[in-house]
Parts: C-alpha cells; structure tokens; sequence
C-alpha cells in the first residue's frame, strides 16, 4: 500500500476537499475550546464533534506514509455522520464541567481514548473493505463476474488484514492506557480504581474483544473472514460503549449533557 506510479486526479483532488474540511473542522474544535476555556470534550456534543475530527486527523497523517485514498469514503462518512449527530441530537451549549471532571486526568485519559477510537475507525472501514475483497476475489477466482468493479482501486484481502492488524495493535495499546488511566483517574474522584459502572464495564469489554482479536490472530490461526468479523465486532462495541451506554444507561460517567 506504498505510493505507487498512478496518478488519480479524483483522488488528489477529494484528499485535497478533505484537508480543507478537516482546518475548518480544527478552527471549530480551536473556538469551542476558547468559548468554554477549557478542553472541548466534556459532554457527548463535544466529543463527538473532536472525535471526528481526530479520526480524519489520523487518517490524513497516515496518507502521509501508505496509500490508503480507498478509505476517504469511509471516513469522511462516519465522521460526516457524527458531525450531523453533533449538531441534531447531541448540541450542548458551553457550560462548566462537573466536579469529576475538572482534572488534569480529563485531558490523559480522554485524549487517548479518543485517539484509539480513531485508530478502530481506520480498522474498521479496512475490515468492511476485507470482506468485500475476500467475496470478490473468490468470485473472480471460481469464474463469476466482477460486481464489484470498484474495488479494483482497494488492495488485496491479505494486504487490508495485515495493515489492519497492525493498526488494531497500536490502537488496543491505546485503549489499554484509556483503561488503566480511567481507573487512576476514578481512585481519586471517588475513591476507588473499579465500581463496576457501566462505562467502566464496557470500557473493559472493547479492551477483552480487541485483546480476543489480537490473540485468536497471532496463535490460533484466526485469518481472513473470522479476524475481520472480530475487529468489526470491537468497532460495534466501541460505538455501543459511546452511543448507548452514554445516553440510556445512568451511571458517574453519565456527562452527555442530554
């Protein structure tokens, strides 16, 4: 997935809207940020609209160094989608934080949680692709038609799963950091490492499924079709721990705003 000798115009020009997209974007983290003087994700409103930005942010940094033009459609779209969440169902307006929250541990804990999210993001789009590719090729293979004429431009099952892989390690790296800083940070709130919470419980969930991932791959052989299910199904989790958990389910992480 190195730079290679073709030149798509579509493709400099669509990266091009998107690093336009993402300084605006950053200008309305930056204007939040100063609104509220502090950092900009206290509530579901705030971390939506950073997060989108983190996950494009990644995105445009990692083009730097492998071609992966493929996956702007993807993520551009989900961070299309949380920014309209942002704006419809979530809006907050600027107010303090809560006692709880006014910690230097705010910025550690959420910056990397944030970050890893947007690393799963990547992982994610690359792991919907691998199945389409995985189908395609066995079609192609066996004498069908090509259907998927489009993923011609997407690199092979194995490339995607092995970038995949690699990319699901550092951000399970992260997400172990976001656990072990979220327990320092709940000692010295309220007293004690582990409660059981909810947001803490699913927290640990993403962290087992996406340890799962990285075991079932390296020693047990789980390739192809089943490592990619696996990484989705962390992906889901981590939507499920922010989107549900957030705003259904009452707890000390209950900060939305809502």
């Amino acid at each position: 997935m190195r730079y290679g000798g073709e030149l798509r115009a579509s493709a400099r020009v669509a990266v091009a809207l998107t690093v336009l997209g993402a300084v605006i974007h950053a200008a309305a983290v930056i204007t939040r940020a100063l609104g509220a003087g502090r950092v900009p994700w206290g509530n579901m409103y705030e971390f939506l609209t950073t997060g989108a930005f983190v996950a494009v942010a990644v995105f445009l940094v990692v083009l730097i160094r492998r071609d992966l033009r493929f996956l702007g459609t993807f993520v551009v779209g989900l961070a299309i989608i949380m920014l309209v969440a942002a704006s419809i169902v979530f809006w907050t307006p600027v107010g303090h934080l809560v006692p709880a929250l006014q910690s230097y541990w705010l910025i550690i804990h959420v910056s990397i949680a944030v970050i890893s999210s947007a690393l799963f993001t990547l992982t994610f789009a690359m792991s919907a692709l691998q199945l389409l590719q995985s189908h395609r090729q066995k079609t192609t293979a066996g004498g069908g038609g090509d259907k998927l004429g489009f993923m011609r431009l997407v690199p092979s099952a194995l490339s995607l799963e092995n970038l995949s892989y690699r990319i699901n390690a550092l951000g399970f790296i992260g997400w172990t950091f976001t656990l072990m800083f979220g327990a320092i940070w709940a000692e010295k709130a309220w007293g004690r490492f582990w409660g059981w919470d909810t947001k803490e419980v699913w927290t640990f969930v993403i962290w087992v499924v996406y340890a799962g991932y990285l075991h079932a791959r390296a020693t047990r052989g789980w390739t192809g079709t089943r490592a990619a299910w696996l990484s989705i199904a962390g992906y889901l989790c981590v939507v499920f721990n922010f989107a549900i958990v957030n705003q259904f389910f009452s707890g000390l992480h209950s900060y939305s705003g809502l």
